[in-house]
């Protein structure tokens, strides 16, 4: 009786223990969910950020085809950030970020690169929608932290489109992978948005030119915004709605070779998006040349003046076009 005298108490005070180490790790968990003191300009983001970074509803990005077969696209205008990279045969592709409201229909989808697990590690746990990739570049796929959906494993949110030729005809319903838009706090992309910095250059248009492809933007008064044109001709949405971002980053960044390539022997490119390097800011008119900054892949992308001073968006969306540095 003795002996069981002594592991009852032996049991008692291991659960007692257990309850004050759940007790102290519930406590500095809400602790972390507040702000903790901390200033909007801690280096971290604002709480909204903090609060998606710690396990709120994340982002869905989806791989748009930007060939010419591919437009007008759909849903595109709904996006809160559109990236622009180089792909094989120096064409190129987007990826569409949403957070704030989600189209009823989107794309052509298309296929996943390997520059896109980097790009998309400033989100926390982001659904990535994209037809496919090649084998080699699956696993790599299967271990980023994202939820990675296909026509393969979630066959009721694609469809394709009779009307146009594959592989441009693959389309997606957003809400059959994810419910409902996640918000403005899921947008950790580090961007800073507000009035316009001091300064700036008169502009009206700019180019970047990838080896087969052309992106121009055009600044409209009549629709605030920067007029998209794709290899020469109006960027249109499926509903003939002209494509106007508010905001135009081109960034230069370095552009290598992967180790991926095409079924024809392209090389696929890989686009660095984490360091340092030079950008130009396009809003309202007027143009910025800048610094861009993102130290690890966690976090978003800071744009500084000169001085250091940060640079604010205008308000709406944001195209980002990925230029190779000189």
């Amino acid at each position: 009786m003795a002996t069981v005298g002594k592991e009852r108490e032996t049991r008692r005070r291991r659960a007692a223990t257990t309850a004050a180490l759940l007790a102290a790790v519930t406590a500095a968990a809400l602790a972390g969910c507040t702000n903790g003191g901390g200033t909007p300009d801690d280096g971290r983001g604002s709480p909204q950020e903090r609060e998606s970074a710690a396990g709120g509803p994340s982002v869905l990005a989806v791989k748009i085809d930007n060939a010419a077969r591919a437009r007008p696209h759909t849903g595109l205008d709904a996006a809160d950030v559109v990236y622009a990279e180089q792909v094989e045969g120096g064409l190129s592709r987007l990826m569409a970020v949403y957070a704030t409201r989600l189209p009823e229909t989107i794309g052509p989808v298309r296929s996943a690169r390997e520059s896109d697990l980097e790009l998309l590690r400033q989100f926390d746990r982001p659904t990535l929608a994209f037809s496919g990739a090649q084998g080699k570049l699956l696993p790599l796929i299967d271990k980023a932290p994202l939820t990675a959906r296909t026509p393969t494993n979630s066959p009721d949110a694609f469809f394709r489109d009779s009307g146009r030729p594959a592989p441009h005809n693959l389309y997606l319903r957003p809400e059959r992978i994810t419910p409902k838009a996640p918000g403005e706090a899921a947008l950790t992309t580090g961007f800073r948005y507000g009035s316009a910095p001091a300064g700036g250059t008169a502009t009206d248009r700019q180019t970047v030119r990838y080896p087969a492809a052309r992106f121009t933007f055009t600044w409209s008064d009549s629709r605030d915004g920067w007029l998209v044109g794709l290899d020469g001709t109006g960027a249109t949405t499926a509903g003939g709605k002209p494509v106007a971002p508010a905001t135009v980053v081109v960034q230069y960044v370095k552009v290598r070779e992967s180790a991926f390539r095409d079924f024809l022997g392209n090389n696929t490119p890989y686009t660095e998006t984490v360091g340092s390097g030079k950008a130009k800011v396009l809003r309202d008119g007027r143009a910025w040349d800048v610094d861009w900054k993102r130290e690890n892949a966690e976090d978003g992308t800071e744009f500084t003046t000169g001085d250091g001073t940060p640079v604010n968006f205008a308000e709406g969306q944001v195209w980002v076009v990925y230029a190779k540095a000189s």
